[in-house]
């Protein structure tokens, strides 16, 4: 006998006791989204490689190391896509929707790294991204973890620590990134051999590494908040005035960083301390030359990405309430005859009633088997139809977790009774 095949390692099946979770979190993001006025877009899980490799950057661990890339029967190199951003600038830019206008969008699907996987990082992972293209003031940078704060309130998570930063303008990185390649160089005998490929095309991300062995050499780096010109000064003060206007707290991390050229000014994170190594359920910041570096006309860009599982694993792990996905009935048919009456009543109680949730027992089985299949399904009434019921035209109904007596009601009747309960 053949062994079973697995789940491919750093992926996971999402089962139905996990989905009410998931569809609570889908839930509250598109409510959020939408009620500040943005747009869904999607976009393919498969692009070509060139795209990553442009905007991510050859020396990045995610295109060395981590892309899924292959070749089709075309000879084309084609990649799962590890991030969504670029997805959506492609599309942006191909679709006619970015120059000399302003987009709200946002979007979410699986993304793909070949990473050792671990608690709250998967080789397929989830993500929902939110982007805006067109607008270059920090209201809204703002506005963006303004929505992300709602968010947070809405799902009941408590224990995220907003971090903020800026890198400035391009003029301000260049000043900044010559006295760092200047103070690195002086202490290259310190650098792991990540940094140390990084010097050359990547500096900036040096000052965030975790290496131990380097930290008290990162803490007297030289700090780009000290290299600001006015513009970079300006934007970042007015968007903690307009932070604390709302109350969002906050702190500055002059160590949160970007290491691609087009990032500037914003950058942003929502850590915890909840998951272990993965803190970041949240990254954003503004990336105002990506457009132009894709192909496009220059156009100011800002947006954010969460990871589902390490928000869903946050809900999880604080017992938060979910709303209820249980069927609020569950349909018994008793007799051959029973089962073509009770579909067919299924169908008009599902028409009269678009929110009823009503699981129809299919398979045949004795009563009792039925009434075992139902009380599993967690449905809290019973809808009961045999050969009395039929000749009556009416529908049995049994409660099964309140004590309450056993009724019998007609179709209209049914519909009324159902719709106190579906209305709650």
């Amino acid at each position: 006998m053949s062994k079973s095949i697995k789940v491919v390692r750093g992926m996971h099946d999402i089962v139905p006791q996990q989905s009410p979770l998931w569809q609570h979190l889908e839930g509250c993001i598109r409510q959020v989204v939408q009620g500040y006025g943005y747009d869904e877009i999607r976009m393919p899980i498969v692009e070509k490689t060139e795209l990553f490799v442009r905007t991510i950057g050859e020396v990045t661990d995610i295109v060395a190391k981590e892309m899924y890339t292959f070749d089709d029967r075309n000879g084309d190199s084609l990649t799962l896509r590890p991030e969504g951003t670029a997805c959506c600038v492609r599309a942006g830019i191909e679709n006619g929707l970015l120059y000399n206008q302003i987009q709200r969008l946002w979007y979410s699907g699986p993304m793909f790294r070949h990473e050792r996987p671990q608690k709250g990082r998967y080789r397929q992972f989830h993500q929902t991204g939110v982007e805006v293209y067109g607008l270059d003031g920090p209201d809204i940078d703002a506005e963006l973890i303004m929505m992300t704060a709602r968010l947070w309130k809405l799902l009941g998570l408590e224990r995220l620590e907003l971090q903020i930063n800026t890198l400035g303008t391009l003029v301000a990185r260049a000043a900044h990134r010559e006295k760092l390649v200047e103070y690195l160089e002086a202490n290259r005998d310190v650098l792991d051999e990540e940094s140390l490929l990084r010097l050359e095309k990547n500096p900036l991300r040096i000052l965030d590494s975790k290496n131990p062995g380097m930290q008290s050499m990162i803490e007297g780096a030289p700090q780009l908040l000290d290299y600001l010109d006015d513009e970079s000064r300006t934007h970042f003060e007015t968007l903690k005035s307009l932070l604390d206007g709302v109350g969002i707290e906050y702190s500055v991390n002059p160590r949160l960083v970007r290491g691609l050229d087009y990032y500037q000014k914003t950058v942003f994170e929502w850590v915890t301390t909840d998951l272990g190594a993965q803190g970041t359920v949240c990254a954003g910041g503004r990336y105002d030359g990506l457009v132009e570096q894709l192909g496009g006309k220059a156009t100011p860009a800002v947006g954010f990405a969460m990871g589902m599982e390490r928000l869903v694993a946050l809900i999880d792990d604080r017992n938060l309430v979910v709303p209820n996905t249980a069927p609020h009935a569950y349909l018994v048919l008793v007799g051959d005859l029973a089962m073509s009456h009770g579909l067919t009543l299924a169908e008009k109680l599902r028409s009269a009633l678009p929110m009823l949730r009503l699981r129809t027992h299919c398979g045949g089985g004795s009563f009792k088997n039925q009434m075992k299949k139902a009380d599993k399904s967690g449905a809290p009434l019973v809808l009961m139809i045999g050969d009395d019921e039929i000749a009556q035209q009416q529908v049995t109904v049994k409660h099964l977790r309140e004590d309450q007596p056993q009724t019998s009601l007609s179709f209209n009747e049914l519909v009324e009774y159902l719709k106190k309960i579906v209305t709650g």
